[in-house]
């Protein structure tokens, strides 16, 4: 096993985005987290920010991080390939990053979180302030979800109804900071991988919008129903309509973010979606 005294430690940048995807691949299929990582854009808004730190073996990049500087608080994003855990690596990574950060505060991002990196980080002073399952569905077999008593679907509109029903649906839910209708709209329709066919409202008897579904390429974006009709299948429904429309395209698997303290997590594992991972936040104040 080689030690870490053959590694070579130097910046990386857009030279080496092939490297930082094998490196980003090779997490995900240890442990799981967002597919989305491993590729160009993505991994060049979490890896080549302000600052870069890698560590090569034999030309291959073993371990990485970004820190994004200028702002309040920095960011970071650090890797560590599998076969190079446990030798202090994740350690040195983060003692360099919060050299960069100087006094500003230093948000962690991992979109491919591990056990390990979790001891590492807290055990560092980070609080964990945000955590996501990523939950992958086979499309194979669809989930068969009547349709609730008295609601119709119809394809969304990109709209104040649409951003009202957004609203409404979320407002309840801790920290939840509304955007501008003409931010969240905007960047809808500025998504060129937004399914606005496939993409639902939902109403009741009266015509009045009761929830929604938002599918973004093979993504269950979002998904929301107005309080007072929770708890009669309205977003179970949704959901199985918009993977039935997936599958109609002959789109192979779904996939959805789900905070960990959302029952709707429960919801989608009855509905068919396994557990794929997770990926988190984590906060060190200086002040």
């Amino acid at each position: 096993m080689a030690g870490t005294d053959t590694l070579t430690w130097k910046e990386f940048g857009e030279d080496h985005l092939a490297e930082l995807t094998r490196l980003a691949e090779a997490c995900l299929a240890a442990d799981g987290g967002l597919p989305l990582f491993a590729r160009t854009p993505l991994l060049r808004a979490r890896l080549l920010q302000t600052r870069t730190l890698g560590a090569w073996h034999d030309g291959g990049l073993v371990a990485a991080v970004g820190v994004g500087l200028g702002g309040q608080p920095a960011t970071s994003t650090g890797l560590v390939h599998p076969d190079w855990r446990g030798r202090g690596l994740g350690g040195r990574l983060l003692t360099w990053a919060g050299e960069q950060a100087g006094d500003a505060d230093l948000l962690l991002t991992t979109e491919s979180w591990s056990p390990g990196a979790d001891v590492l980080f807290t055990g560092r002073g980070f609080e964990r302030t945000f955590t996501e399952w990523v939950q992958r569905h086979d499309l194979h077999a669809i989930p068969s979800v009547a349709r609730p008593e008295s609601v119709t679907t119809e394809p969304v509109t990109l709209g104040p109804e649409l951003f009202e029903t957004y609203s409404a649906s979320f407002a309840d839910r801790p920290g939840f900071a509304s955007p501008s209708a003409e931010e969240w709209l905007g960047e809808l329709g500025e998504d060129d991988e937004y399914r606005a066919d496939l993409s639902l409202i939902a109403r009741g008897p009266d015509g009045a919008a009761v929830g929604f579904v938002n599918v973004t390429d093979n993504w269950v974006d979002q998904v929301g129903v107005v309080p007072g009709w929770r708890g009669r299948r309205v977003g179970a429904y949704l959901v199985a309509c918009a993977l039935r429309g997936l599958a109609g395209d002959g789109v192979g698997e779904a996939w959805l973010c789900v905070n960990d303290n959302n029952p709707a997590a429960e919801l989608y594992r009855r509905l068919g979606f396994q557990d794929a991972g997770r990926r988190a936040r984590y906060l060190r104040r200086r002040s």
